[in-house]
């Protein structure tokens, strides 16, 4: 039987760019958009579910109270992506042979396509990183292997993963998902206008 693959679910920014909203606080379909991306990665039933958010208290963990997840509280959160994936990297189960990478800000992201790129990953594979792509474009989720975690643990600053990406660039599947899926990111108030003008509640 294959090992659980955890999902990482990233929430621990500050939303800079949406100019004092929280955009993970924000409706969709009737509820804050980061309990909809915990329920979708729990449904997608693929392993643990962990949570990066700011430290407590903050209005983030109200929303996904009675989630069956594990919130994983990054102080340093305010250095930038790479303080959530240290923090989460070492929550993580020893056992994970791989973790599933979900930005909290991707709405259009379904269950279906959490599965699909986790179809992919092959743990005997060349390939270390299996993501999602859109229109040609890479995305999200990304699968690291654990192979990778050592370096992933190195980083600094508010680049994330990409450092890391660009070093393994030949050692990556592409995961082709529906429409721009992997690629539609929510970061500002004219993003998000422009996201509803296509999706009416």
């Amino acid at each position: 039987m294959a090992e659980p693959l955890p999902i990482l679910l990233l929430a621990a920014g500050q939303s800079r760019r949406m100019r004092g909203r929280d955009k993970l606080l924000a409706p969709v379909d009737g509820q804050p958009l980061l309990r909809r991306m915990a329920e979708r990665a729990l449904a997608a039933r693929l392993g643990p579910v962990l949570v990066a958010l700011p430290i407590a208290p903050h209005p983030r963990y109200g929303v996904i109270d009675g989630l069956a997840i594990t919130p994983v509280a990054v102080p340093d959160a305010a250095e930038g992506m790479s303080a959530s994936l240290r923090r989460g990297l070492a929550a993580l189960p020893p056992s994970a042979p791989a973790v599933m990478i979900l930005l909290a800000d991707l709405p259009d992201l379904t269950v279906d396509d959490l599965r699909s790129v986790a179809k992919a990953f092959d743990p005997k594979s060349k390939n270390m990183i299996w993501r999602g792509t859109s229109a040609g474009q890479p995305g999200h989720p990304v699968i690291l292997s654990r192979a990778l975690f050592p370096e992933l643990s190195s980083l600094s600053g508010d680049t994330g993963a990409q450092p890391v990406l660009r070093r393994h660039k030949d050692r990556v599947a592409l995961v082709p998902l529906p429409g721009d899926h992997a690629i539609c990111d929510l970061d500002t108030p004219e993003a998000w206008t422009a996201w509803r003008s296509r999706h009416p509640e």
